[in-house]
């Protein structure tokens, strides 16, 4: 079953395969080391946390480095929404695509 990662207002914005993230379009836009979410260069986000990338202030983890070409799974298919959440941490999802 696919995970996928939603916004603040309950949209759908990508998925996670293996330990790499991919936009809606299967492009592959991050990596994750456990629960920290990185950029494909390595550098890092936010966490994931509850099927978001949140910055949760855990200060600079640094970075783990660039993991090469994941390859793209293509796109998972529709995932339709969910209900908008309320978090104390503020939604970082648009800072994998910068």
């Amino acid at each position: 079953m696919t995970q996928y990662i939603y916004d603040a207002h309950g949209v759908a914005v990508g998925f996670v395969r293996g330990r790499y993230i991919h936009d809606l379009h299967g492009n592959a836009i991050g990596q994750l080391s456990g629960t920290h979410v990185h950029k494909l260069t390595g550098a890092y986000v936010g966490e994931l946390h509850e099927g978001m990338v949140v910055n949760r202030h855990l200060g600079t983890l640094g970075s783990i480095g660039h993991p090469g070409n994941p390859g793209n799974p293509g796109s998972p298919g529709s995932p339709g929404r969910r209900a908008a959440v309320s978090h104390r941490f503020p939604d970082v999802f648009p800072e994998l695509l910068k």
